[in-house]
């Protein structure tokens, strides 16, 4: 099974939309815009499928409402009679014309990425990218000039980065040439959270090389 990693940055709807259409598990971190609202999210409004409406916290349905194509939602309104007497309506919504919730196009995309969240082979490409990843990232801004491109056109951009990998990784293979990870960051990201293990010991790591090395894999 292949599989995308990256951080919110990433995840946004477009994103994880062409990458689960490729029929390639999309491991992005989706930014919660919902926390930053005093008002109800839309994950507080059930949706009902058969019907094609959401249900408030108060039970009272919101109905489509229209189509936007440019922004490829749905939305979907409740009555504003319903809204402007519910008592929950200084939580819900400031307007007085009924609270609109929106659906994406791609939300079955969007559900089953959320759902990847609790599952062990997000948890664990998510440890590796923080350990792995990124500080690949970090090394090649700050000593390898990644911060600007130097060349000019998408083909000799994209060699130039490729030229930078093919350094770090050189760099890697002299460093780690014949043992597992040196840090134990890197080793634990490779483990499950639970059930909880002892580390290896220094004679071991140190006396066999070759049993140190079966210890880790980088397979997903």
């Amino acid at each position: 099974m292949r599989r995308v990693v990256g951080d919110s940055t990433y995840g946004t709807k477009e994103n994880i939309a062409a990458v689960e259409k490729a029929s390639i598990r999309a491991y992005l971190s989706m930014a919660d815009f919902e926390g930053r609202s005093p008002y109800y999210g839309s994950s507080s409004f059930h949706y009902d499928a058969e019907r094609n409406l959401y249900r408030c916290p108060q039970g009272e349905p919101l109905r489509l409402y229209t189509h936007s194509y440019t922004e490829r939602v749905t939305k979907y309104r409740a009555q504003s009679q319903a809204c402007n007497a519910c008592p929950s309506k200084p939580e819900c919504t400031p307007g007085n014309n009924g609270r609109v919730v929106r659906r994406s196009f791609d939300e079955g995309f969007l559900e089953r990425v959320r759902a990847y969240r609790e599952t062990e082979p997000y948890k664990k490409a998510l440890r590796k990218r923080k350990v792995w990843v990124e500080p690949m990232f970090a090394e090649a801004k700050e000593w390898h000039g990644m911060r600007r491109f130097r060349l000019r056109r998408l083909w000799r951009v994209n060699v130039e980065a490729l030229v930078i990998a093919a350094g770090q990784n050189v760099k890697r293979l002299l460093t780690f040439w014949g043992r597992g990870p040196r840090r134990l960051a890197q080793a634990k990201a490779l483990r499950p959270t639970s059930p909880r293990r002892s580390a290896p010991s220094m004679s071991h790591r140190i006396g066999d090389p070759s049993a140190s090395l079966a210890s880790f894999s980088t397979r997903w």
